[in-house]
């Protein structure tokens, strides 16, 4: 039997197509393969990010806000609870209505006295992080 030039070359560039079509197809399922664990990951980067940036906006709500009009609420009370043992004096929080600022006032004796300065900077940052941490627990 003999064999015509035309359909050997016609069988062995379909064979070809055939062979450049698996191989992109195994490189594409290979890409794939890899890509699936960087997704998941990416995906539960944004739900960190998403339960963070919620931590933070609760937690400044309650910074902000809550601890000067003194809201019932049980974590703005442990938050303040906290913060006083800590420090060993009761304080009082209060926006002035001329001021801008959050005054912090060191309760005992008989007139409250402001806390200013490096003592305010300081114990704003204890707040935050008692803030955070607190928030960060009690939130699912």
């Amino acid at each position: 039997m003999t064999a015509t030039p035309y359909p050997v070359r016609t069988m062995l560039r379909t064979y070809g197509r055939q062979v450049t079509t698996a191989r992109r197809l195994a490189r594409y399922r290979r890409l794939q393969r890899s890509e699936e664990p960087d997704e998941a990951a990416a995906s539960a980067l944004r739900r960190e990010a998403k339960r963070r940036d919620l931590v933070h906006r609760v937690a400044m709500e309650i910074v902000d806000n809550c601890l000067v009009t003194g809201t019932e609420s049980p974590v703005v009370d442990e938050i303040k609870a906290e913060l006083e043992d800590e420090l060993g004096f009761s304080l009082a929080f209060a926006y002035p209505p001329a001021e801008q600022e959050m005054q912090v006032f060191r309760l005992g004796g008989q007139n409250p006295v402001q806390i200013t300065g490096e003592e305010k900077a300081a114990l704003m940052q204890r707040l935050w992080e008692l803030a955070l941490e607190k928030v960060d627990d009690t939130m699912l």
